[in-house]
């Protein structure tokens, strides 16, 4: 844990590179939070990069308590340099000539899922999209004139938690329209039969829709929380919340549209907390832009990652992280691993398989029952 005063914080996307440490007993990079005062941390870089980051040399680290901390001038060019020098030495190792194309064949991977034992499996954004829920990506990605890295971040709640919470109010009712597609429904069903033949298969989603879970998954991670939680801003409390809507006042709120107004709701109408004696005001729980996941959560994905033989990606763009990492750090250390996207990814030349289409026309043909599974 790092001591002494309190310092200063830099924030990249998701991943806050506000401090990196590199211990002697291990390549891992800890993201320690500010505001927590926790730790997160990153799998080990040295299974993704190809040689050692020259940003790194022993010249730009100090000594503390016996590892070695970079100090917050380099920081900054720490934060760049890392995606600047994954970026290089990624792109180089997937142009290599004697680099194989991942497999299509579904019949070579159906024999490594016959013979799995821990599954793992990474479900991000393309998952739900089949299922009809908006990804707030890309052209016409937005909701009223703002993207969603506009209102999801802790700034923007502090600025007007009024508009944060119509944003999220309207994904909520949008959601629970929404039904949970054939993918969802092949990995929950795969889960269960395993699960009767002392396999397992965990979920590790970065959506925060509760889909996977409405469709039975229950070995499931949600690193990126839940929209159908909240956590008190005063208390700290988390709790499920399926309110529609989440507070009377924002009933009726939340259209898209660009033209319309914003609610400007009294912050002692938004959504309050209920435990005795609180009334704190609540926020989604949710990763938002600049925040560090929970270092829980990740601990125990590392470990499942660690001892999982067979890894898929399902409807992941593979540029988030930290979870972009979660896969390159698998197949690193030569265990299966297969992806289903509608396209190829960054990350497409160091897995095994690769089958390009909906994930709910290719994924559950791939997880249906083995002829080698006694019923």
């Amino acid at each position: 844990m790092v001591t002494g005063s309190r310092r200063r914080s830099i924030q990249m996307g998701q991943l806050n590179c506000s401090w990196l440490t590199k211990t002697p007993a291990s390549s891992s990079a800890i993201v320690y939070s500010e505001e927590e005062g926790n730790h997160s941390r990153i799998p080990n870089l040295s299974d993704y990069f190809l040689d050692t980051p020259p940003f790194l040399a022993k010249e730009h680290l100090r000594t503390e308590r016996g590892s070695a901390l970079i100090s917050f001038s380099d920081s900054v060019r720490v934060c760049w340099g890392l995606t600047s020098h994954l970026c290089a030495t990624v792109r180089q190792n997937w142009s290599a000539p004697k680099m194989a194309r991942p497999s299509s064949d579904l019949t070579e991977f159906r024999e490594d899922f016959a013979k799995a034992k821990h599954i793992a499996i990474i479900t991000g954004a393309g998952v739900s999209a089949e299922s009809g829920v908006p990804t707030f990506r890309g052209q016409g990605g937005y909701w009223r004139k703002w993207q969603a890295q506009d209102l999801a971040t802790p700034e923007a709640f502090s600025r007007d938690p009024s508009l944060v919470w119509e944003f999220y109010h309207y994904r909520r009712e949008v959601i629970r329209s929404k039904m949970p597609n054939p993918a969802h429904l092949a990995l929950a069903e795969c889960e269960s039969r395993l699960s009767k033949q002392g396999r397992s298969v965990v979920i590790i989603t970065q959506n925060i829709d509760e889909l996977h879970r409405r469709a039975g998954s229950e070995h499931l991670y949600e690193i990126h929380g839940s929209l159908f939680k909240t956590r008190c801003m005063s208390c700290g409390e988390v709790k499920a919340n399926h309110k529609s809507p989440i507070c009377p006042a924002l009933e009726g709120k939340g259209e898209p549209d660009p033209s319309a107004k914003d609610a400007r709701i009294p912050v002692e109408h938004l959504p309050r907390c209920d435990r005795s004696g609180c009334n704190g005001l609540l926020r989604p729980h949710v990763v938002w832009f600049g925040e560090t996941l929970d270092s829980d959560i990740l601990t125990a994905v590392e470990q499942e990652l660690e001892k999982c033989d067979l890894c898929l990606v399902v409807g992941t763009s593979s540029i988030v992280y930290p979870a972009a990492m979660f896969a390159p750090q698998v197949a690193g250390r030569g265990v299966p691993v297969a992806e289903f996207n509608m396209e190829s990814t960054p990350a497409t030349m160091r897995f095994k398989y690769h089958f390009e289409g909906p994930c709910g026309v290719t994924l559950p043909p791939a997880l249906e029952r083995h002829e080698s599974e006694v019923i």
